[in-house]
C-alpha cells in the first residue's frame, strides 16, 4: 500500500471494519483505490466466484457461455472481455494469461474460493508503478487468510441439482498457521441441455507472521469440466425454434485445470520494508464452441471449434521500500524488480464436430518474457499535501513456432511508463487527488508475428504492436462526510492506441482503432447503526474511437455507460443477518453506429440468514429474485442456421438466470 504512514490494520470487529476498512485517509494515492474486507464479501449473495469482483466499485462481472469458462468483465466504459486491461491476482500469482487460447489476457477465477478471501485491494487507471500488463482499466490483488478463527464445515443445496461443500481450517504447525480448503462443486444450471458443472478445488497454505513481516508458501489446485450452452441467435426463441435456455450445439463445452505454487516474504525493518514473491503455474484448457453454427462449413458439420492450450508459466516480484527524511520532508523511496515467463506448447485452434477435431486451423508453441523495473518517490511536503512520482520500464520478447511457417518469428517491444499523484488534504476527514499516468497492454504474442490468415494460408495478414499504450487523467476526492458516510468521488479519463487486435476465435487480427473514454465514479458506503449498513456504487462513462468514421460510426460495442450495484446489510438483530443487493447493469451499443443496442438489466438478490447456535448458521439465498427475463449478455453478428441459405445478422444473447434458491448451512469448530 502507497504511503509513508501505511501500517498494518488492526483486527476489528465485523460492524468496525464495515466501518473504517475501505478509509484509506492519508495513505491513498487516488480516488479510486480501496480495499473490501473479508466481513463485507461475506455478507454477498454470490452466484459465481468470480462475482467476488463486484465489490469493486463500478465492475460488472457476467457470463456469456458455461459456468466453467472465465467470466465476462466490464469497467469503465471496456468490455474487457474475459479480463483484458483488468490485472488480478490471487496470492500473489496472477490470473490473467497472455496469449491465451481463447482470449488475451483471460482470467478464469472458478478456483476462487470466497469464504477463505482475507481481503481484495483494488486500483483504478494506470497511475501505479507497481502496477503492470493489463492493469489499464484496473486490478485487484486478492488475498487468501493465513489463518481461521475456526475450522469451517459448510454445505450448500440449490435448484437445477446444485450442490457444494467446503471444509476449511488452519491449525497451528511449527510455529505457524497451516491454512487447508477443499471444495467440491456440481451443478446442472437452467438450461435445457444440463451443465452438469463439476470441480474438485482445493488450497494449501503454510505462514508465519503478518502480510508485511512474515511468509508464506501456498499450492492451489483445481479441475473442472462442463457442458456449455452458448449464446444463441434471438431468431430462434422468436420463432418458436427454441426456449430461452436452450441450444443449438449440445456438444459444446470445456474442461479445465490450474496448479500453482507460490511463497511470499515480507521483512518490516526499523525504517524500510521488504517483499518478494515467487511462483509457478501449470494449466490446461479444452474449450468447445459454436457461436455461428452453420456460416462457415455449413450443416453437418457445422461451425463447432476448440481452442485449446497447454502452458507453463512463473515468475517473480521483489521491491524494497526505504522511509527516511529529507530536509525535513518524510521520503519513501521504493523499487521494484518484476519478471514472468510463459511456455505454450501447443496452443491451437481447430474445426471440430461434436468434440471430434476436423480440421487444424493453427496449432503454436510460443514463448513469452517480460522484465520490469519500477521506482516511485513518495514526499510529505506538508502536513495537507504529498506527492507521488513513478517511472515503469517494460521489456517483452515473443518467439512463435507455428503449424504454418509464414507465421512463424520473434518480436519484442520496450515501453516507459510514467505515473504521477498528487495528494491535497486530509481537511476535516477530506482528501483531494489529482493522477496522472500512462500504462500499456500487451498484444497475443501470435499477432506480433502473423503474415497470413490461417484460415487459407495466403491471405495477407498484418501483425500487431506487442505493446499497446494507454494514458490517463483522474481528479479524486475522499471524505467522511457524515461520521460512519465515507464517500469517494473520481472524474476520470483514458485514452488507448488501439483497441485489442487478436481474435481467439478465428485465429487472426483485426483492423484496430484508437479510443478515449472518460466517466464519473460515485463510491458510498454508510454505516447507520451496529445492525445496518448501505453500500452505492455508481458509474457513468463515455467511451468513442478517436478517428472519426462517418461510415463504420464511432462507438465502440460492448461499452456500458452506466452500471450500479446498491447493497442492504443487516446484522446483530438477535440470530437474524440479511443482505438485499442491486445490480444495475446498462444499455451497451452492439455496433459502431450504434444502430443496435443491447438491454438493460436490473438484479436483486437476497440472502436471509439465522444462528442457530454460535457456531452453526442457516441461510437462504435467492438470485434474481424478481425473475427478471433479462440477458446476462447481447452480441450483434451473423449467424446461420440449418436451413437458412446465408449468412443472417441477429442478436445474440445469452440469458440471466431465472430465480434460483440455495440453502447453506454453516458450522464453525
Amino acid at each position: 500500500m502507497t504511503g509513508v504512514l501505511a501500517h498494518e490494520s488492526p483486527e476489528l470487529s465485523a460492524v468496525e471494519v464495515r466501518a473504517r476498512a475501505e478509509n484509506l485517509e492519508g495513505i491513498a494515492a487516488s480516488g479510486s483505490e480501496g480495499v473490501v474486507s473479508s466481513q463485507r464479501l461475506a455478507t454477498v449473495p454470490i452466484l459465481r466466484p468470480g462475482e467476488a469482483l463486484e465489490m469493486v466499485p463500478g465492475l460488472i462481472v457476467t457470463q456469456h457461455a458455461g459456468d466453467g469458462k472465465a467470466n465476462q468483465y466490464f469497467l469503465r466504459g471496456f468490455n474487457l472481455d474475459h479480463g483484458t486491461d483488468f490485472a488480478t491476482y490471487v496470492g500473489g500469482v496472477p490470473v490473467n494469461m497472455p496469449t491465451h487460447a481463447h482470449g488475451q489476457g483471460y482470467t478464469d477465477l472458478n478456483f476462487l474460493i470466497p469464504e477463505l478471501v482475507d481481503r481484495i485491494s483494488f486500483r483504478k487507471g494506470p497511475y501505479f508503478a507497481e502496477e503492470g500488463d493489463f492493469s489499464s482499466a484496473g486490478a485487484a490483488h486478492i488475498d487468501y487468510f493465513r489463518g481461521l478463527d475456526a475450522s469451517l464445515a459448510q454445505l450448500t443445496l440449490g435448484q437445477n441439482g446444485y450442490a457444494r461443500s467446503l471444509l476449511a481450517g488452519s491449525p497451528e504447525v511449527g510455529g505457524g498457521q497451516l491454512l487447508y480448503g477443499l471444495e467440491l462443486f456440481h451443478n446442472d444450471g437452467p438450461w435445457e441441455v444440463e451443465e452438469h458443472y463439476r470441480k474438485l478445488n482445493g488450497v494449501l497454505r503454510y505462514s508465519r507472521g503478518s502480510r508485511n513481516n512474515g511468509f508464506s508458501l501456498t499450492g492451489m489446485a483445481y479441475q473442472g469440466q462442463w457442458t456449455s450452452t452458448d449464446q444463441i441467435a434471438q431468431r430462434t426463441i422468436d420463432s418458436g425454434q427454441l426456449g430461452r435456455f436452450g441450444t443449438l450445439d449440445p456438444t459444446t463445452g470445456g474442461e479445465t485445470h490450474r496448479y500453482s505454487l507460490s511463497g511470499e516474504w515480507a521483512k518490516r525493518w526499523a525504517s524500510a520494508q521488504s517483499k518478494a514473491n515467487v511462483w509457478w503455474l501449470k494449466s490446461g484448457l479444452d474449450l468447445w464452441s459454436n457461436f455461428q453454427y452453420c456460416a462457415s462449413n455449413g450443416c453437418p458439420p457445422g461451425d463447432q471449434f476448440k481452442q485449446a492450450e497447454r502452458r507453463q508459466a512463473g515468475g517473480f516480484a521483489a521491491s524494497h521500500a526505504m522511509f527516511e527524511r529529507w530536509g525535513g520532508f518524510e521520503v519513501e523511496n521504493s523499487i521494484g524488480l518484476q519478471g514472468r515467463i510463459d511456455h505454450l506448447n501447443p496452443v491451437g485452434l481447430y474445426w471440430t464436430s461434436g468434440r471430434q477435431t476436423q480440421s487444424t486451423v493453427r496449432e503454436d508453441k510460443v514463448t513469452q518474457r517480460s522484465l520490469s523495473l519500477w521506482a516511485q518517490n513518495e514526499t510529505r511536503w506538508t502536513d495537507w499535501f504529498r506527492s507521488v512520482h513513478g517511472l515503469r520500464a517494460d521489456a517483452y520478447d515473443f518467439s512463435v513456432d507455428s503449424s504454418l511457417a509464414a507465421n512463424s518469428g520473434k518480436a519484442s517491444d520496450q515501453m516507459l511508463t510514467p505515473k504521477l499523484a498528487l495528494i491535497f488534504g486530509p481537511w476535516k476527514r477530506t482528501e483531494l487527488y489529482l493522477n496522472y499516468g500512462h500504462g500499456f497492454h500487451s498484444n497475443d504474442a501470435r499477432g506480433t508475428t502473423i503474415k497470413v490468415d490461417p484460415s487459407d494460408g495466403v491471405t495477407p495478414v498484418q501483425s500487431v504492436k506487442p505493446l499497446v499504450r494507454t494514458k490517463g487523467y483522474e481528479f479524486g476526492v475522499r471524505s467522511e462526510i457524515v461520521s460512519g458516510w465515507q464517500s469517494t468521488l473520481s472524474l476520470w479519463q483514458l485514452d488507448s492506441a488501439s483497441e485489442l487486435l487478436f481474435v481467439g476465435d478465428a485465429g487472426t487480427t483485426e483492423p484496430s482503432r484508437p479510443s478515449r473514454r472518460y466517466g464519473v465514479e460515485w463510491t458510498n458506503l454508510y454505516v447507520l447503526a451496529d445492525w445496518l449498513a448501505i453500500d452505492a456504487d455508481l458509474a457513468w462513462s463515455h467511451a468513442r474511437f478517436r478517428d472519426h468514421d462517418p461510415l463504420a460510426g464511432d462507438y465502440i460495442p460492448g461499452a456500458v455507460s452506466t452500471t450500479a450495484n446498491i447493497g442492504l446489510t443487516l446484522d446483530h438483530l438477535g440470530p437474524w443477518f440479511g443482505a438485499l443487493r442491486l445490480r444495475y447493469f446498462g444499455p451497451r451499443p452492439l455496433i459502431e453506429d450504434n444502430s443496435v443496442r443491447s438491454g438493460a438489466s436490473a438484479l436483486t438478490n437476497l440472502r436471509l440468514g439465522y444462528k442457530i447456535a454460535p457456531r452453526t448458521q442457516v441461510a437462504i439465498d435467492v438470485y434474481n429474485l424478481f425473475d427478471r427475463k433479462v440477458n446476462d449478455i447481447e452480441y450483434w453478428y451473423d449467424s446461420q442456421l440449418a436451413g437458412e441459405g446465408a449468412a443472417v445478422y441477429d442478436r445474440h444473447i445469452h440469458p440471466a438466470e431465472p430465480r434460483t434458491f440455495r440453502l447453506t448451512l454453516s458450522h464453525r469448530f
